[in-house]
């Protein structure tokens, strides 16, 4: 899975996923964007899933420009359907699964409202998509991923699920919920399931949800007083 090389100065972990086949839903952009082009950088074959099925395929393009692999698939996460529909893809283009990354959500263009108060339509496709849409997602793939003899999913969860963050924060503590249980489903058939937690991330879909006014003290909490970038977060999706 990894091979260890040393400078001489520091030793250096570099990833070889060459015989692994990836997902990556919600890579479009964003965050999905750099875990699919790092997987893909790091030799795995990738399926690029996202609802925007048009900025999937410049992403899928701009690996195979580098001399990638992959390809732009459209899925709905919450649509228990297109999640099989992708999950069949990868197999049928790929040869089978062995990573999944559940990084799907509504994020960018997000209503702000409290739980009391928000449209019961909208929170109901919110929930459906950041937080239902990564086990839908996980019972299409999962299959597929045994018959390899296991593998590895990564839930994208946030800070958000420690604190008050309305409806957010409770899709999130939902994922770090069904992450929790899927471990223990899953870990006897190889599979591990982890999530990652990153706060305040700078990417175009954040900048549009989050005034000014509302990150400034955000910022002023944290230990390194600013955005993370989405590099910050590629080694820890390697990892697990």
């Amino acid at each position: 899975m990894s091979k260890e090389t040393t400078s001489a100065t520091t030793p250096m972990v570099r990833f070889d996923f060459s015989d692994k086949v990836a997902i990556v839903t919600g890579s479009a952009g964003g965050i999905g964007q750099a875990y699919a082009e790092a997987l893909a950088n790091a030799g795995a074959a990738v399926i690029v899933a996202d609802i925007d099925e048009d900025n999937a395929a410049v992403v899928a393009e701009g690996i195979r420009s580098t001399g990638g692999k992959a390809e732009a698939v459209r899925v709905d996460v919450a649509d228990p359907a297109s999640a099989v529909a992708m999950a069949e893809a990868a197999v049928s283009r790929f040869g089978g699964i062995d990573y999944l990354v559940n990084n799907a959500a509504i994020f960018g263009g997000m209503q702000l409202d409290l739980l009391l108060t928000v449209d019961w339509d909208y929170l109901t496709r919110f929930l459906s998509v950041n937080m239902m849409g990564a086990l839908n997602c996980v019972r299409a793939c999962y299959p597929a991923m045994k018959a390899r003899g296991g593998g590895a999913i990564v839930n994208q969860s946030s800070t958000a699920a420690y604190m008050y963050a309305g409806f957010y924060g409770l899709a999130k503590a939902g994922v770090n919920s069904i992450t929790q249980q899927l471990a223990h489903e899953l870990g006897g058939q190889h599979i591990r399931t982890n999530a990652i937690a990153p706060g305040p991330i700078d990417t175009e879909a954040s900048r549009t949800v989050v005034p000014d006014a509302f990150m400034k003290p955000i910022l002023a909490s944290l230990a390194l007083k600013r955005q993370g970038e989405t590099s910050d977060l590629v080694g820890m999706c390697l990892f697990l």
